[in-house]
């Protein structure tokens, strides 16, 4: 019986890179919180045959306030939200400002549209680009038949080490783009292409008229107020 697949190496490296680059930290803020050398923590990141040790990987995980198990890859084929909730958490509010912040200049988020069958979510990558958002898409999806309607779009993230999270709801109008020296640009103006490959070029604008937030907030998690 052939042996299961190893993890690509280099994996743990890659995800600690990026929470580190979604919580806004230095490698020298995350060295002095995993009490070890900043030179360490670049080796980490950026060769692909590092293989720390599981004391450096559980001082690591904490530092980046996130699980060994997410670290290397272990629930990547899991629903976020695993997590038990926390104590005393607290739904607050966020103002249109605070959600385009955490929406960034781009991700990957969901719309909701209606169709011939019914409602439908898709997912997609995003950016964003002077109060609105491009997507693009095929020409023949759900997504390019609702051009001149109005649609849902959401994105969020989900923090399972503190069982909180955020969640941010776009509602507005949304037009394809016909003029294709403007399509042009919106595309090469994208952080990605489309992650589900290629023949999606067809590009829609979203105009939100209303832009609405909310954000779980645990006392005593890093970052929150208690």
């Amino acid at each position: 019986m052939p042996a299961p697949p190893r993890p690509a190496r280099g994996d743990v490296g890659r995800r600690a890179a990026t929470r580190r680059k979604q919580l806004g930290l230095s490698r020298q803020e995350v060295a002095l919180r995993a009490a070890a050398a900043p030179g360490y923590i670049e080796y980490v990141e950026e060769q692909p045959a590092a293989s720390p040790g599981i004391g450096f990987l559980l001082r690591l995980a904490n530092a980046l306030e996130t699980t060994v198990e997410e670290l290397t890859g272990g629930t990547e084929d899991l629903p976020t939200g695993l997590a038990k909730a926390a104590q005393q958490p607290r739904m607050v509010e966020l103002d249109e400002s605070e959600s385009w912040a955490l929406l960034g200049d781009h991700g990957v988020g969901r719309v909701a549209l209606a169709s011939g069958d019914g409602p439908v979510v898709l997912p997609l990558n995003y950016q964003v680009l002077d109060g609105e958002v491009m997507f693009s898409t095929a020409e023949h999806s759900p997504l390019a038949a609702a051009d001149g309607t109005e649609i849902a779009f959401e994105a969020d993230h989900i923090d399972d080490a503190f069982s909180r999270g955020w969640s941010v709801l776009l509602v507005g109008p949304v037009r394809v783009v016909t003029d294709e020296d403007e399509a042009r640009r919106l595309r090469a103006s994208a952080y990605s292409a489309p992650w589900a490959g290629e023949g999606r070029e067809h590009v829609m604008v979203l105009s939100p008229r209303r832009v609405t937030g909310r954000k779980i907030v645990v006392p005593g998690a890093p970052g929150d107020d208690g």
